[in-house]
């Protein structure tokens, strides 16, 4: 089977995590892509090492070749230098000093191939006083971006993200940031730096609410002095422990059916909450109510009842649960690898589909430098010469 990117070769020179997920995604439409890996495997490996099986890396790093090569050695910035000249696109969150250090600059690498995508992804921007500055997710765009300043509650603690949420979403727009490099080169015939950032998707994720603090709403700030109390958008308990989200954004029209849900027409009649205006004047009352409407009843029973009234809303669905969603299964979300190994029988689909064309397989992510020899063989390298690098220690295979 042919496949919509089988024609460009990719070199993954990224790590933790927003970099490679981005390379998966080319991967899934069937690019070469090859992962350079230093002595020793890529760090991400380790991430939870006491699991007997690297899920996490089996999701990052399906489809891919695994070339181990020491980028800290002249010998290994060579082999990367031969490889750059017959690819496409090569992914990076190195920060400036190892790009000099590695001589894999922009400005150097375009020198052995004009035709080159620079595929850059960076923790605060390439600019500013915090350039140099480590980040995570969850320092750059969670922390950083005000994200986690708004979701907490009243008072209350921050809290932490769930793993990799924002790399995965940062991702997204790297692999965009790809594809209009490529996008530009068909209509050029030239390469060129492409890049974002954590801090830059976090900003952007939470723009809704920095444009508000731009027009002098500030959400955030309103929250911890006043609290968040809109009772049509609301998390309710329910008497088995889960909770119900209302998402009644069109709140006048779908107020009648929230009562017909919860066992309660009267309320419509109420004149507490005859009009929005009212219904939001007397809030705090609305929503002790339907708290206590909600705890009544199961998840199940409220779901039955709101799905009846054609009322907006959703639930907070447990993690283990979402496994076996009929919806996320219906659609490949969650999909079938038919691997036989450990802890690898179902895997996370990227979200981006194209009708017309299929998606590879997922493979099983190789093991550290499994794909070296045949990598460098298909690029040109002779036998002897892959026989020199491995006997230096500059390349390794498994």
């Amino acid at each position: 089977m042919s496949y919509l990117l089988e024609d460009l070769t990719v070199i993954d020179v990224a790590s933790f995590l927003a970099g490679p997920a981005a390379a998966t995604v080319l991967a899934d439409y069937g690019a070469n892509v090859i992962k350079i890996e230093p002595p020793g495997g890529d760090g991400y490996r380790r991430l939870v090492g006491h699991y007997p099986v690297p899920y996490h890396w089996l999701l990052t790093s399906r489809n891919k070749k695994s070339l181990c090569l020491d980028l800290a050695t002249a010998q290994g910035q060579a082999v990367l230098h031969r490889l750059v000249a017959q690819a496409d696109v090569i992914t990076t969150n190195f920060l400036e000093p190892t790009l000099q250090r590695y001589a894999m600059t922009y400005e150097r690498l375009r020198e052995i191939n004009p035709r080159l995508v620079f595929a850059h992804i960076t923790g605060y921007g390439t600019e500013g006083p915090d350039v140099a500055r480590r980040a995570f997710d969850v320092t750059a765009w969670w922390g950083r971006s005000g994200l986690m300043e708004f979701v907490r509650e009243r008072g209350g603690a921050a809290q932490n993200p769930s793993p990799g949420m924002g790399d995965h979403a940062t991702s997204m727009a790297f692999f965009g940031a790809i594809m209009t490099g490529l996008y530009r080169r068909e209509k050029t015939g030239e390469g060129s730096y492409v890049a974002t950032s954590l801090l830059a998707n976090g900003v952007w994720q939470n723009g809704m609410a920095l444009q508000g603090v731009i027009a002098g709403n500030d959400l955030g700030r309103h929250k911890q002095e006043k609290g968040w109390h809109n009772p049509f958008t609301g998390v309710y308990p329910t008497s088995d422990g889960q909770y119900i989200v209302l998402a009644a954004i069109n709140a006048g029209r779908e107020w009648p059916k929230i009562c017909e849900a919860v066992g309660h027409p009267e309320w419509r009649d109420d004149a507490r909450f005859l009009d929005l205006a009212s219904a939001m004047k007397n809030r705090m009352v609305l929503i002790d109510m339907l708290n206590g409407a909600f705890a009544e009843r199961t998840l199940a029973e409220n779901r039955a009842r709101l799905d009846a009234a054609d009322v907006t809303y959703g639930w907070a669905q447990p993690m283990g649960a979402v496994i076996d969603d009929a919806q996320v299964r219906a659609n490949g979300y969650v999909m079938e690898t038919g691997d036989e190994g450990e802890g690898y029988a179902l895997t996370i689909a990227s979200p981006i589909q194209v009708r017309e064309e299929a998606k590879k397989p997922p493979a099983r992510a190789p093991d550290i430098g499994a794909d070296s020899r045949d990598v460098l063989a298909s690029s040109g390298f002779s036998a002897d010469e892959i026989d020199a690098l491995v006997g230096a220690g500059v390349v390794r295979t498994t």
